[in-house]
């Protein structure tokens, strides 16, 4: 395939190692030619980096068996999942989901990829729901209509909600940047 087809959450072969994308962001200066400046994440260490490729380049593209599976806990040796099909529970090293933790509760449903029975990487979906554990108050006299508070949520992310969100209260969240969607159900 061509590099210009490159998606996040796709695999592919670079140099004889196996790399899943992280990011995948297609420019066309006005001087020169068209590239893909990639992010992926090496499947073997979990090291990140960037990769510029022409966007006509030959890559060759793995493919990946998808499962839906489940995450369960996370404790010191890493966060653990159960197959939906097979019940069987593999656990994750904290370098597979970084930050990504944030936006996922225990019971929370997951499309894995796997590649040779070895769990590579993961895909949430594109909204959360999450409970605000911690706001700060609203000042008095803001009537501006575009303000915004800081709010703390129960898995730890911190993210930014209006005025009239309190403690308890659920909100949905942006997977891709972490912002204030509406309120959750």
């Amino acid at each position: 395939m061509k590099a210009s087809d490159i998606r996040p959450g796709m695999a592919v072969t670079l140099e004889g190692a196996l790399y899943v994308c992280v990011q995948a962001t297609h420019v066309t200066p006005g001087n020169l030619r068209a590239f893909v400046q990639a992010k992926i994440r090496r499947v073997s260490d979990g090291v990140i980096f960037e990769k510029r490729l022409r966007s006509t380049e030959e890559v060759e593209q793995a493919f990946l068996d998808r499962r839906d599976m489940e995450y369960l806990y996370s404790d010191r040796t890493g966060h653990v999942l159960m197959d939906n099909q097979t019940y069987d529970q593999v656990t994750v090293g904290d370098e597979m989901f970084g930050e990504s933790i944030k936006y996922v509760r225990p019971n929370t449903a997951l499309t894995v990829l796997l590649h040779e029975g070895k769990v590579v990487a993961f895909e949430l979906p594109k909204a959360v729901d999450l409970k605000v554990t911690e706001t700060s108050p609203v000042p008095r006299g803001a009537t501006v209509t575009n303000q915004m508070k800081d709010a703390v949520l129960e898995t730890g992310l911190k993210t930014r909600v209006p005025p009239f969100i309190d403690v308890g209260e659920v909100v949905r969240v942006s997977t891709e940047d972490g912002s204030y969607i509406s309120r959750g159900k």
